[in-house]
């Protein structure tokens, strides 16, 4: 009876990983830097690039560095907001 219960434990925490995957590709956070709002999901995909500042436009080595400060940014909150809603289902599983 015990494999049974860990068999039917990790499918619960399967689905459950498999809710909060499209539950992180559904959400959005955003990331400015002089200028330019970076928009990523979840899963840590570039959904929409923004220039708050028309100016920066012309200057490329300027646009560049504030696209990947802004990129950088995002992406390092995607992975805090995926780790936190990852947190509760490796907390179920067992040895973890």
């Amino acid at each position: 009876m015990g494999l049974m219960n860990q068999m039917g434990d990790m499918y619960k925490l399967q689905k459950e990983a498999k809710r909060i995957k499209k539950e992180l590709a559904n959400t959005h956070i955003y990331s400015e830097a002089d200028g330019v709002k970076v928009t990523v999901s979840g899963e840590q995909e570039i959904i929409e690039i923004e220039f708050l500042n028309e100016e920066i436009i012309g200057d490329a080595k300027r646009l560049s560095k504030a696209i990947k400060e802004a990129s950088n940014k995002a992406f390092k909150k995607a992975q805090q907001v995926a780790a936190e809603k990852m947190k509760a289902v490796m907390g179920g599983m067992p040895g973890m």
